[in-house]
């Protein structure tokens, strides 16, 4: 779901220092809601922040974790997990949500609308 990087609108969403490790925060991009996960020390993600199975924003304060080889989030409500990489919902694979790339700059995390 990641669209050309080269092609991207970029936004400063937070410093790295305000999202705890293994947890999400949620940023605003041009009117929708997206999760901005750290997963250890540096590593990111992001994905939609709206759970399409409840239809209420709430991924953003899922458990993180993994599955096999998979960097998921547990949705707070119904528990389906959602690949963080892809968006991908693991039980509904219709309710998947989009992904976006992210990165690293000077202590700031940003991702592209």
């Amino acid at each position: 779901m990641h669209r050309d990087i080269a092609l991207q609108n970029w936004s400063a969403v937070c410093a790295l220092d305000d999202i705890l490790p293994d947890t999400g925060v949620c940023a605003l991009l041009g009117g929708r809601q997206v999760a901005v996960f750290r997963v250890g020390a540096e590593r990111l993600f992001a994905i939609d922040n709206v759970d399409p199975n409840a239809g209420a924003a709430v991924l953003a304060r899922g458990l993180v974790g993994s599955l096999g080889e998979r960097v998921v989030v547990a949705s707070p409500i119904y528990k389906h997990h959602f690949d963080l990489h892809t968006g991908e919902c693991l039980e509904a694979p219709a309710h998947s949500v989009a992904s976006y790339p992210v990165r690293l700059q000077d202590g700031r995390v940003w991702v592209a609308r």
